[in-house]
This record gives C-alpha cells, structure tokens and sequence, in this order.
C-alpha cells in the first residue's frame, strides 16, 4: 500500500470533454479473456479509436467480478456469465459520439461467443474520490511496491494529487504478440477536479484492451480489508 497524508484544496472547473458510451448489450456469457477479441472485434468498425488520445475500450464485467476487484481467475475453464443489466463501454472525446452510433446494432464473435450491441447512452464522467482501474500494464518481476512508486509517478506527472494508493490482484491478458502482465489499481481520496482527470487521462499503455481506465469505486476501506482473503 501507498499512503501519503496530504491535504487538498481549490475547486477548478471538471473537464467535460471525454465521456463513456454505454451500450445495451445480448450476450449471455463471455470468455474470461476478452480483452484482445472484443478489442480487434471495435477496432474493426471504429478504426479511428487508434487516433485518438483519450480513447478506451471497457472490458465487460459479470456479477461475478462484484466491485470488479475480484473475478474469476482461470482463463482456460471459467466464463463470464451476464445479467440483464451488464453493459458495454467506450470511453470517448465528445466529439467522437456520432462516429460511436456505428456500434449500435453490430453483432460481434469473440471466440465463439455472440455478443450483439443495442442502443447507447451517454455517461458523464463522475467526480469520485476513490477511483479503481483493473488493469494496468505493469512488469512481471516488479512487486507490488515498485508498482506502486510508478503508478504514483505516473500521476504526479498528471498532476493527479498522490494521497493513498492500493494495489488489487494481477490478471494476465493474451495476445497473439504475448502475454500482458496488470495489476489493478485503485486511487483514494481524489478531489473532484483530479478524480474527472484521472479518468479522463488514464494510465499506462493498452487503453483499446480495457488497461489503465479508471471507474468510480465505493470505498477503499472494504478492499483493504478483503486483501488478506
């Protein structure tokens, strides 16, 4: 854990300019690896998300992946299975959102799974003060205190105030090129003005496979308790 008492002041304008797309989703169950299938899959249809700079691809989370801290973790036997209310995001530059109509009614194959994407809606992104991002691109060899003195340079670089930082469980994302080592990430007690820029800029590579986006998160009390599990 990273944890540096520092108090924080001054109310600025939130940035606006990026948001989510939440799609309505058919799929009633998804590999537990999507991530570079699902990537490829939009990609295909909306070429331009390699241009753009705040640009992400969600990955889809089931009930069981709860807060998204935990999830099933055998890529090889366990599927996602979907409720009703799972969704689809993208997380775009506003004026990106006509070109992201494209999506709605695509039907896509990822790895033998059919998901078909329904009718969007906008989603402004919500000042929160504890932000979880469940991947970020990180070193196989480092250990969690080394990843987190770099996620904590990373923000500062962002200008993202560095106050308490947790380190969540490692998830391995393949691709053809290799495998790609993440650990979860979550950041508390953000003010408003930083919590809207640390999800808009995110951090670390792979945004188009779901790395380093960050989402609103309850508390960081409950994961810290959870971690000894």
């Amino acid at each position: 854990m990273y944890w540096d008492e520092m108090p924080q002041t001054g109310v600025e304008q939130l940035p606006d300019d990026v948001v989510d797309v939440s799609y309505r989703i058919d799929c009633r169950c998804l590999p537990l690896d999507h991530a570079y299938a699902l990537s490829s899959a939009v990609r295909r249809v909306l070429p331009w998300l390699e241009d753009e700079e705040h640009a992400g691809i969600h990955l889809i989370h089931g009930a069981e992946s709860g807060n998204g801290w935990y999830r099933p973790q055998d890529p090889e036997h366990d599927v996602l299975h979907l409720s009703r209310r799972a969704r689809f995001r993208l997380r775009l530059p506003r004026h990106r959102l006509e070109n992201a109509r494209d999506l709605a009614g695509q039907r896509f194959d990822l790895d033998g799974f059919e998901l078909s994407l329904g009718e969007a809606s906008v989603i402004p992104l919500q000042p929160q003060p504890a932000l979880l991002a469940r991947y970020v691109v990180a070193r196989a060899t480092q250990d969690e205190e080394d990843f987190l003195r770099e996620a904590a340079r990373h923000l500062r670089e962002l200008d993202v105030p560095v106050s308490k930082l947790l380190c969540g469980r490692s998830h391995v994302l393949h691709t053809p090129e290799g495998e790609v080592f993440t650990r979860s990430l979550m950041v508390a007690d953000l003010d408003p003005y930083s919590s809207v820029l640390l999800q808009r800029a995110g951090i670390g590579p792979r945004r188009l496979m779901g790395c380093g986006l960050f989402i609103g998160h309850k508390d960081v009390a409950p994961v810290q308790g959870k971690q000894g599990s």
